[in-house]
């Protein structure tokens, strides 16, 4: 624990910042982890800057990170390279630090890529974490190039999960109807509906 706390107050002030922002979760599992912590980091800032450029291209991928394609993908991609670059387990534990957080972050009212969090939500990137996981095991010596067009085809054939909604973006149950949006407003359990990602 001493070791895990000179490491982090020894930090660049940057990353330092970046750990105050993170939940609960997220902090201890910082501590047990802070030689993999740096690591996570720089392929964090990586990701967001892969879902970023993507989102600006506009690209098959879309630009829908609020329960789309391009969130699925982003959630994907980030276990996969931290499964490359810290490994399965550790990757898989601060996914689910991060979900966790997540329900904190919705008990707080405060909000995630423009939205409270809710479970359906969580799920979705809880089971998209998994496919990362495991694409990122089964080609943990490509390229992220390689890695990407991986995650693109899973997409693409529907391996992933995105959250069922229409035309205008307003989100769907399972059986295709329109969810009013009073009905998902602060709400942890909600009826939006996970469907795949060739959906």
């Amino acid at each position: 624990m001493f070791l895990a706390v000179l490491l982090l107050t020894n930090c660049s002030p940057k990353l330092k910042q970046s750990l105050s922002k993170l939940s609960k979760p997220e902090r201890t599992w910082v501590t047990f982890h802070p030689f993999k912590a740096k690591r996570a980091y720089s392929v964090s800032l990586e990701v967001l800057r892969v879902k970023d450029s993507i989102q600006k291209t506009n690209s098959m991928i879309g630009n829908d990170n609020s329960g789309g394609k391009l969130d699925a993908f982003k959630h994907s991609y980030w276990m996969a390279r931290l499964t490359q670059d810290i490994g399965k387990r550790a990757a898989y534990t601060l996914g689910k630090a991060h979900e966790k957080g997540n329900y904190q972050t919705y008990q707080k009212r405060k909000l995630e890529d423009g939205l409270l969090p809710d479970k359906p939500s969580t799920d979705m990137d809880l089971y998209n974490n998994k496919v990362g996981i495991k694409v990122g095991s089964a080609f943990k010596k490509v390229s992220k190039e390689v890695l990407m067009q991986k995650l693109t085809d899973s997409l693409k054939i529907g391996k992933l999960r995105i959250l069922s909604k229409d035309q205008d973006g307003d989100f769907l149950d399972c059986s295709g109807k329109k969810i009013p949006l009073d009905s998902l407003k602060n709400k942890w359990e909600t009826k939006k509906c996970l469907v795949p990602s060739d959906s």
